[in-house]
């Protein structure tokens, strides 16, 4: 195969696809520029940075134009996917192509697939901010009202207009000044050796700006809650207004309800630690008991349940998720068991969020962070660092993880909290 030569001199295989991109902002200290040459390599194209300029102090920012060379032109397209998310950008700006759904509830052929990182399109020039940003869907342009909605897959209609490759979208990254205090402290590395009493002196300090600042939190929680003996912290948190909005399935809600009524937690007496008397069906008697009466809510009403973490999201009124799986006893009457419509419940709440909190919820971590926003952070604590991990690997870009058994963290906070922060 015959070769030429850049203007800089570079030998260029004949053949070979360019394409120049640019990287503006902080993409020295947000290490940007370095994951974007990253991916370059890892995907055996080359590079030239054909101009640099490096901001001199931290508030500068700088710029860099960079020329890729691939083998051919799906080599490219999967590159420029690849690092679009850091902020690359193509300096030949083109519109986005769109295609109609030809079939419901699918996208067209090569959909543009979304990350949780603030996007634009461009139509006619003009750049359209893309609303309600979620990772893993797609983007919905209506031309009459100039608007470009991210949608999932389950809503698309026969005839919506879709966006299809990678031209014409920009996305913004996280720059790491823009992280926040907690972000900053914390890092994202996961270790169980970091001092845990910092990190949740600084998950306090989030909660309370939260509540000060009239801004919407979420917690989401696992059974492991009420098995360590946190339920009456997190009702705390709920009664006491930094909690916005609760997530759980339906183990959390009947785990704390057998609290509430017996004293138990799958049987087990929290108090003691011991095995209660045919402890073992106390969950089931929980859960026919809120079924008789028809909800959780007229549970609370009647007084046959007076305490716990639902009964303080009832009295209140602080809105609650409760998604349901295979494995679930009854359940309870307030479950979603439509995984598709839990989720979609779930979604509404998590428009403006600031904080979400995850505390020992695998299933739930991992849902919770594929319908949040990139601009929403996320502190997930749990005794595994595997469910950690998982989560950021999952580009959940925004989320810290904080290795602590569930009741000492919890507990700890909520002694932050009384304390004022």
């Amino acid at each position: 195969m015959g070769k030429r030569r850049s203007s800089h001199g570079t030998e260029i295989k004949e053949g070979m696809i360019e394409e120049t991109v640019e990287l503006k902002g902080h993409i020295i200290d947000s290490l940007l520029l370095p994951k974007v040459l990253d991916q370059v390599l890892a995907r055996g194209a080359e590079f030239e940075i054909e101009k640099i300029a490096i901001g001199v102090r931290r508030a500068d920012p700088s710029q860099a134009r960079i020329r890729l060379r691939a083998e051919n032109k799906s080599a490219m397209e999967e590159l420029l996917g690849a690092i679009k998310v850091h902020g690359a950008e193509a300096v030949e700006q083109e519109d986005a192509e769109l295609l109609p759904a030809d079939v419901p509830g699918t996208f067209p052929e090569g959909f543009y697939a979304t990350t949780n990182l603030p996007s634009l399109v461009r139509l006619g020039g003009v750049w359209l901010e893309v609303e309600n940003q979620e990772m893993d869907r797609g983007i919905v342009v209506d031309l009459a009202r100039g608007r470009a909605v991210c949608t999932p897959m389950h809503l698309i209609n026969r005839g919506d207009r879709v966006v299809v490759g990678h031209r014409g979208v920009r996305v913004v990254p996280l720059e790491r000044q823009a992280c926040g205090q907690l972000f900053g402290f914390m890092g994202s590395d996961i270790s169980p050796e970091k001092p845990k009493l910092a990190l949740v002196r600084e998950v306090a300090r989030e909660l309370w700006n939260c509540r000060s600042e009239g801004k919407k939190s979420l917690f989401v929680g696992g059974p492991a809650v009420v098995h360590t003996g946190a339920a009456e912290s997190l009702a705390y948190l709920v009664q006491e207004g930094f909690v916005s909005v609760l997530f759980g399935g339906n183990g959390l809600a009947v785990h704390d309800i057998e609290n509430a009524l017996y004293g138990t937690s799958l049987g087990v007496r929290l108090e003691d630690g011991a095995t209660a008397p045919c402890g073992h069906r106390n969950h089931l008697r929980a859960i026919n008991a809120i079924r008789r009466l028809g909800s959780i809510k007229a549970a609370v009403e009647t007084g046959l349940l007076k305490g716990g973490i639902m009964h303080a999201c009832i009295t209140r009124e602080v809105p609650f998720v409760l998604a349901g799986s295979i494995r679930d006893d009854g359940p309870l009457p307030e479950v979603i068991t439509d995984s598709v419509v839990a989720t979609d419940a779930m979604r509404r709440h998590t428009r403006d969020a600031q904080l979400a909190l995850v505390v020992a919820s695998t299933l739930h971590a991992v849902a919770v962070g594929n319908i949040l926003p990139a601009k929403t952070r996320m502190v997930v604590v749990d005794i595994n660092p595997a469910t950690l991990t998982k989560l950021t690997d999952r580009g959940s870009f925004q989320s810290i993880g904080v290795v602590s058994d569930a009741g000492l963290f919890l507990r700890q906070l909520t002694e932050f909290l009384k304390r004022g922060c």
